[in-house]
């Protein structure tokens, strides 16, 4: 008994011999090298098939026609020199096809060029050596017995397509031309005449008349097909629109290649014009399939080849609904429905499916999981008993269609028609095409969106998770990664709450987009963070960092811009480190660009100057921080984006701050990451009153630190009762100080409503430590212990040359 299998490929030979003989009965027919080269897309299931003749000096393989996915995927070339190493050559030299495997290719100078793994590559010479056929495929096993039988069918018949040019001097059918490149002039025939509505007697023979008859918005296009410094041998299609005496504008569809000329004679562009409204409906299943091909080439997630797969497939075959899922595991994850109406899909779907990303079971329905098994595209006509779930999707007609690549099943798309449908053999052989190119497709957008979340989660890691709670303030931060590439980006933005009732606001950006920036973007943000909360000034913060830049040894430099904001009364400093300049939006609705000095980038000069400059923030005001992706790009000066950026923050309401950043980030130049940063400033409904004293080193320092404290507190309005607490933490850790460290000792007193903060600075940079267990004759120790039993809260911080240990209470009443 003769195999399914077996018998489908004998009447894939059959079909394949069929239409090359329909293709090649037509010798004049402009397209009939590219029709024939489809045959290898259709029946062999290459990818892509390309025709290479010999060159006018004989010493090349020339590209004369290529049908299928972009060549340039695959690496082939325009040419090929006839005494290289290349598939191309040594087919044509041997006179005999040469089959490359992915093993062998592994050891050819081409696989350099050929990004693609377990590629099968053919060349088979043609016929009186006038040159090569070249095929290649990405299916597993490559190209089976049946699959070079067609191909060498191909190859028999395909010939550089030269003869189809009329002769200088012959007459010329009525849809064709021919265009000397070199003087413009052209010969057409009275149809094109007639579609340009151009009497012939008044055409004098140059383009330049026919291209004046065209809509001046489709003139670029034509000037680059009828301008030889643009085009390359070969064939070209184009779409124009004429201008018509009366009415709207007629679409014309120009076919032509561009032949070369040698032996003196110029080089000519040869071809058809006819009705573009005439021709659409005559789209072949190899041009669809083509397309498919082509838009699959660039779609990039999961969710772009689902869309391709549904606009090639479902109008041409007048479908009514179509899904595309992915497999994984046990269960099926549905990328797009369409129509995406939930009416227009089975009750069981509606119920159990309630969103456009919908997650079901593959045991659910048993036939499906059937076909996934199998592999192979299975069609049902209308009647067949269907599980109610595939039922109601195709009650006329449903085709299964698994999505396979390299041996596994990726996804699969159902295709289901309400009324009875015919299942003719081009169109079986459209599904199966598509649903090969569609696996492919679907498994590299798998591995790029696992990528791309793997950057994302990366780069979630690195920024801050939220930003804090102001005192009079309140903060938005937004961060967009670049659309072009999956390497993470070294933008990063921070808010860091300081002593005092100060913010420091960071914005910053490391050179390039690589692993190595990102985790320098982590090392530069942690040690900013860490020398802010130290208590150094703006400009020592950004120096510092400036210097463990230098010491880490990269080749990379960073930006930044720093501003240290008081919330009590709104004034601000600012540091710049080659970075672009805050932009400051006043209540009034002005806005201003901050003029403020700036040093050299991060990492570059080890004796940098960063000088700050005052800002002045009133209540209502907005300050923005951006890095450059938002304000400069290639086709944007940085002054101009600034400004632009200045004019919609002017613009916007500040009342909804997360609105006003998304609004920002509309126009925002997507080829480099994009970080934004802003800040209202309220001013604090409540300002702290604050005293100070330095605390001198005489044996009653502790009982004046104390009397200060009381004198404080009673201009405050404390009672003598709530003092008590206060007068025992001041005593305790001034006692402490003086005791345990030297140099200079300083108290501060804050009080905000009914919160005390006591803050005892000294210059040792050693924390203080908390005994385990004091025994009954230690003579010390147990300050700390006092301090920790009547505070709410209490710690220490670093400052510049020391350290402050705090104290919270809350005072009664």
């Amino acid at each position: 008994m003769v195999s399914e299998g077996a018998a489908e490929r004998r009447a894939g030979s059959s079909r394949a011999e069929i239409a090359l003989k329909t293709i090649t009965a037509d010798l004049a027919a402009p397209d009939r090298v590219r029709r024939t080269l489809e045959q290898a897309l259709v029946f062999a299931g290459a990818a892509v098939a390309a025709l290479y003749t010999s060159g006018a000096a004989g010493d090349l393989l020339c590209l004369a026609e290529a049908a299928g996915v972009p060549r340039t995927l695959y690496g082939l070339r325009e040419s090929y020199p006839l005494d290289g190493r290349s598939p191309a050559a040594d087919a044509h030299r041997r006179g005999r096809p040469v089959w490359l495997g992915p093993a062998e290719l592994a050891g050819c100078p081409e696989s350099r060029r050929m990004p693609a793994r377990d590629v099968h590559l053919v060349a088979l010479p043609l016929r009186d050596g006038a040159g090569c056929l070249l095929a290649l495929s990405e299916r597993p096993g490559g190209f089976d017995a049946d699959d070079r039988a067609c191909l060498e069918l191909v190859a028999e018949v395909v010939a550089f397509p030269a003869a189809i040019a009329p002769a200088e001097g012959e007459e010329l059918r009525a849809g064709d031309f021919s265009l000397a490149m070199d003087t413009g002039r052209v010969e057409v025939g009275d149809e094109i005449l007639e579609l340009f509505r151009m009497p012939r007697a008044d055409f004098d023979g140059r383009v330049e008349t026919l291209l004046g008859r065209a809509v001046p918005e489709d003139l670029p296009s034509l000037m680059s097909v009828v301008e030889a410094d643009h085009m390359s041998i070969g064939d070209r299609e184009l779409e124009f629109r004429v201008l018509q005496p009366s009415g709207p504008p007629r679409w014309l569809r120009l076919r032509g290649r561009l032949l070369s000329g040698g032996d003196g004679r110029p080089a000519r562009l040869v071809g058809t014009v006819a009705d573009a409204s005439a021709l659409r409906d005559e789209v072949t299943d190899v041009a669809r399939v083509q397309r498919l091909a082509a838009a699959l080439a660039t779609a990039g997630t999961v969710r772009d080849v689902s869309q391709a797969v549904v606009a090639a497939l479902r109008k041409p075959l007048q479908a009514d609904r179509i899904a595309l899922a992915e497999v994984e595991g046990e269960r099926l994850v549905v990328t797009v429905l369409d129509p995406p109406e939930p009416q227009s899909w089975p009750a069981l779907w509606r119920l159990e499916w309630r969103t456009e990303w919908p997650d079901a079971s593959v045991r659910a329905m048993p036939t499906l999981a059937a076909a996934l098994r199998d592999g192979r595209a299975r069609i049902w006509p209308a009647g067949t008993a269907l599980e109610p779930a595939l039922a109601g999707v195709g009650p006329g007609g449903l085709a299964v269609l698994p999505l396979s690549a390299g041996g596994r099943t990726a996804g699969v798309c159902l295709i289901g028609w309400d009324r009875p449908h015919h299942f003719g053999p081009d169109e079986r052989a459209l599904l199966t095409a598509s649903a090969g190119l569609a696996g492919q497709a679907l498994m590299r957008a798998r591995a790029f969106d696992a990528e791309h979340e793997l950057v994302a989660m990366l780069q979630r890691q690195l920024l801050p998770r939220r930003l804090p709670v102001l005192p009079g303030a309140v903060a938005v931060a937004r961060y967009l990664p670049a659309t072009a590439g999956l390497e993470v980006g070294g933008d990063w933005y921070d808010v860091i709450p300081l002593p005092d009732h100060h913010v420091a606001l960071v914005i910053g950006d490391v050179q390039g987009h690589s692993a190595a920036a990102a985790t320098l973007m982590g090392q530069m943000r942690t040690a900013l963070r860490a020398y802010a909360a130290e208590g150094h000034p703006p400009d020592v913060v950004v120096a510092h960092a400036n210097r463990l830049l230098l010491e880490l040894e990269t080749d990379l430099f960073v930006t930044c811009c720093y501003v240290d904001v008081g919330m009590e009364d709104g004034t601000a400093w600012c540091v710049r480190a080659g970075h672009p300049p805050p932009v400051v939006r006043h209540p009034d609705g002005s806005t201003d660009i901050a003029e403020t000095e700036g040093g050299p980038p991060l990492g570059v000069v080890a004796q940098a100057d960063f000088p700050m400059t005052p800002l002045r923030l009133s209540p209502g005001a907005v300050i923005a921080l951006t890095t450059d992706g938002l304000v400069e790009s290639a086709d944007l000066d940085i002054d101009t984006g600034l400004a632009r950026l200045a004019r919609g923050l002017s613009a916007s309401d500040p009342a909804h701050l997360g609105l006003v950043a998304d609004a920002l980030l509309d126009d925002a130049h997507r080829g480099d990451d994009v970080a934004l940063l802003l800040m209202r400033y309220d001013g604090m409904a409540v300002k702290p009153l604050r005293e100070g004293w330095t605390v001198w080193r005489v044996p009653e320092a502790s009982r004046h630190a104390r009397r200060f404290t009381r004198r404080t507190l009673r201009v405050w309005g404390v009672t003598e009762t709530a003092m008590d607490s206060a007068l025992l933490v001041v005593s305790e850790l001034v006692t402490n100080a003086l005791v345990h460290t030297g140099g200079p000792v300083r108290l501060d007193l804050t009080l905000i409503g009914s919160r005390l903060r006591v803050a005892v600075t000294d210059a040792s940079p050693r924390t203080p430590v908390k005994p385990t267990d004091p025994g009954w004759e230690a003579t010390g120790g147990r300050g700390i212990l006092l301090v920790e039993a009547v505070s709410d809260a209490w710690g220490t911080v670093p400052v510049s040359g020391g350290k402050q240990v705090w104290s919270e209470l809350v005072l009664p009443g």
